[in-house]
């Protein structure tokens, strides 16, 4: 029997990771109307703060908040996350300064603050919506498919409609660039959070916090002695995707602009949401092919055909130019064929490879050291694109040092990641076999629950 509450959490996981790929995203169509309003100010240090200032926050966000769900529960983590998520979205759309500068640094403290409660957002939703997906036999048959709509299918579609709204809002403003036009962008993104914010209120942790969670007395050590190589290969796979995959995806509107010098910002916004549009059918193919051939089979392929993909644009990038719309459609392969594989495969890797007491904690180190990859990769971006004599061969050079990333992760996915079973109860008995045999008291486990009792994540479900 599938229960009611089970797919609702999956829902509002992904209503919540919407808003965070929007909020995050929204940001890299803006930079091109920075650049025609705040001519002065509008750097390349500043366009930097701007992109990274949501990442560092997110990195901070996800470690805190990691080990906050597995201490305190899932639903304490939720709430506080969506709270610093909107007050940091209020604070970047409010933005003002005496100087440009000012309103800058403004609005790079507001989108930390955002990047942070969105950092919490990845280990919160990515671990609901697992344990909501084992609660029967019936939905974890699909969870792969399940989990990859409830997170990274909801963050490209954020992603996606950043563009679109970015779109809309300058036609209203008769394409003419405004300070009225970023800030209704900035602001719609604090709409959704807002909006399910009492569901989530609501919720309870799941079964499998409740029978198998660890509060204190943490045994870190073991952990890591008996959890490295999944540790590193999660961590490491999902660095070298997000150094891959936050520039190519928050600076497609500046690619596209290094392409065709003369069109404008609303083209440009246009080009590159088209190009992001690709990622949707990417994830979902990936989440099919999850429960079909496995979570780090997914992995390695979608790590493979990113590096042939980078390679085949890097290397014929002066006959592709040639051909705009070529360019464009072998561009959304690319970002394609990346969400099609770690893209997805991430987030289910970074939480079936760990017992339900870390679970959060790791899954939140992975998803960190993702976006310290995103940082990276941001970081570098913009330098190597302009460090060559022409922006063809700086083009050429991102594309050829992305897929080389590409390649690594997809060597470090296949000899790393465990091939885990379904059941995400099985792990937690040998993890839970382990500790008693060292020691630990049946009663440090989980919160008073029967070992027989199936929950929901709803106060309202709850079985006695």
């Amino acid at each position: 029997m599938v229960k009611k509450s089970s797919i609702t959490t999956v829902v509002i996981s992904g209503i919540a990771l919407f808003s965070d790929g929007y909020t995050a995203q929204i940001v890299g169509y803006m930079t091109l109307l920075f650049t025609d309003l705040y001519k002065g100010t509008m750097s390349n240090t500043i366009k930097t703060r701007l992109s990274n200032s949501f990442l560092v926050g997110e990195i901070f966000g996800m470690l805190f908040f990691g080990m906050l769900i597995d201490r305190v529960g899932r639903r304490t983590g939720v709430v506080f996350a969506t709270i610093f998520l909107v007050l940091g979205i209020i604070i970047s759309t409010a933005a003002h300064g005496t100087t440009q500068e000012g309103l800058f640094w403004m609005m790079i403290i507001g989108r930390g603050m955002a990047g942070f409660g969105a950092g919490g957002e990845y280990p919160t939703c990515a671990t609901g919506a697992t344990e909501a997906a084992d609660e029967s036999k019936v939905v974890r048959k699909h969870r792969g498919f399940l989990v990859s709509l409830s997170t990274l299918f909801a963050i490209d579609m954020g992603v996606v409609v950043a563009g679109a709204v970015a779109i809309v809002v300058l036609l209203c403003y008769g394409k003419k660039a405004h300070e009225g036009v970023w800030r209704i962008c900035f602001g719609l993104g604090a709409i959704l959070p807002l909006a399910v914010f009492i569901y989530r209120f609501r919720m309870i942790n799941s079964t499998q916090y409740r029978k198998h969670a660890v509060k204190k007395n943490v045994p870190y050590m073991l952990a890591i002695k008996m959890y490295w190589k999944p540790i590193l290969g999660t961590t490491l796979a999902w660095f070298c995707y997000d150094c891959i995959r936050y520039p190519f995806g928050l600076f497609s509107s500046v690619i596209v602009k290094e392409f065709n010098p003369t069109n404008t910002t609303l083209q440009n916004i246009g080009y590159g949401t088209l190009i992001n549009l690709f990622y949707l059918p990417g994830t979902l193919l990936g989440g099919y092919l999850m429960d079909v051939i496995g979570r780090k089979q997914t992995m390695t392929l979608g790590f493979t055909c990113l590096g042939i993909m980078g390679f085949i644009i890097g290397a014929a990038l002066p006959q592709i130019r040639k051909i705009f719309p070529l360019f464009v459609v072998l561009y959304g392969i690319f970002n394609a064929s990346g969400e099609m594989g770690p893209g997805v495969a991430t987030f289910l890797c970074g939480t079936e490879s760990f017992p339900t007491p870390l679970r959060g904690h790791f899954m939140g180190l992975a998803a960190a050291m993702g976006k310290v990859g995103a940082v990276v990769g941001t970081e570098m971006f913009t330098p190597i694109l302009h460090s060559f004599s022409s922006p063809k061969e700086g083009q050429r050079a991102v594309f050829l040092i992305g897929s080389g990333f590409a390649l690594i992760g997809s060597v470090l996915s296949w000899f790393l990641l465990p091939d885990m079973e379904k059941s995400l109860e099985t792990e937690d008995e040998r993890f839970r076999k382990v500790l008693i045999e060292r020691g630990y008291s049946i009663d440090a486990f989980g919160e008073g629950l029967e070992r027989t009792m199936r929950g929901s994540v709803y106060d309202g479900e709850v079985q006695s």
